[in-house]
């Protein structure tokens, strides 16, 4: 019978963050699957684990991967844990549960700290719809064209970004997105010194230039609003004339009565409006 594939998340700064359930896992597993044993021992170390420990990253995910479902499939049950927080994200451990799937390993979470969520929960923004980006590619054009398809995204977007490149992405975020676009950047999460600097992309920019960042950063960023588009689309329909207007619903196979209609709720006024101008 095969063995089961535990995803466990650890502690993404403050150890006491710890679940007793993932704790648990650690210690009954057959062997501890990390991102870097080295991190990983010192969590070990700390909980009195003395579960043996084996690597998986993304460097050896396509060697190593088969040998852990090999493992699994010989009836042994492995944990995988990445350095900090929930292994699939932002990691390759979405890598290796899509090869458990395939070859009938059972996989299972036993949940915990996200930095992403606990930023996101910390930003003061709206959290009731939002998509996450993690990091964006270091490759410049790769990274600016993934943030065109987000310049009209209206969800609260958040990114993961290290600080060599952080003024560079916040940059590219004011020419995209503008500078008065509200976002929070966190860092140091659940930790003594934990840090939410909320202001604008432009004020970050200014104060991150001035002081050289420190540490990864989880940057949570206000969405393209919805009266934000409403007033763009009523501003782009003053390039033409009200008659001009109407005509294009016209053309399109409206009657004159309801492409009249169409075009004062687009103008944001009143058909009557519409209609004064017309009979000039």
């Amino acid at each position: 019978m095969a063995g089961t594939l535990y995803l466990c998340a650890t502690p993404i700064g403050n150890l006491d963050d710890i679940t007793f359930r993932v704790v648990k896992l650690m210690e009954s597993v057959d062997v501890i699957a990390a991102e870097d044993t080295r991190n990983t021992l010192k969590l070990l170390n700390h909980f009195e684990i003395k579960t043996p420990m084996t690597s998986y990253h993304e460097h050896n995910k396509v060697t190593k991967g088969p040998v852990l479902v090999e493992r699994m499939l010989a009836g042994e049950s492995i944990a995988l844990v990445t350095d900090a927080g929930m292994p699939g994200i932002s990691d390759p451990g979405a890598d290796l549960v899509k090869l458990c799937y395939d070859a009938g390993v059972p996989v299972t979470v036993a949940p915990g700290a996200s930095a992403a969520v606990v930023a996101l929960v910390l930003s003061g923004l709206d959290t009731r719809r939002f998509v996450f980006e993690g990091f964006l590619p270091p490759d410049k054009k790769e990274r600016r064209a993934i943030l065109k398809t987000l310049e009209r995204e209206h969800r609260t977007m958040i990114f993961y970004e290290a600080p060599h490149r952080l003024t560079d992405t916040l940059e590219e975020l004011a020419e995209l997105f503008g500078e008065d676009r509200q976002m929070a950047a966190t860092r140091e999460l659940t930790k003594k010194f934990e840090e939410v600097r909320r202001d604008t992309i432009g004020g970050h920019l200014k104060y991150f230039t001035e002081n050289p960042p420190k540490g990864e950063f989880v940057l949570v960023c206000e969405g393209f609003s919805l009266e934000a588009q409403r007033q763009e689309e009523m501003e782009s329909w003053e390039s033409i004339s009200v008659e001009e207007h109407v005509q294009k619903y016209v053309d399109q196979g409206m009657s004159e009565k309801d492409a009249m209609k169409q075009a004062a709720k687009d103008r944001g006024v009143s058909k009557r409006d519409i209609y004064q101008v017309l009979k000039k």
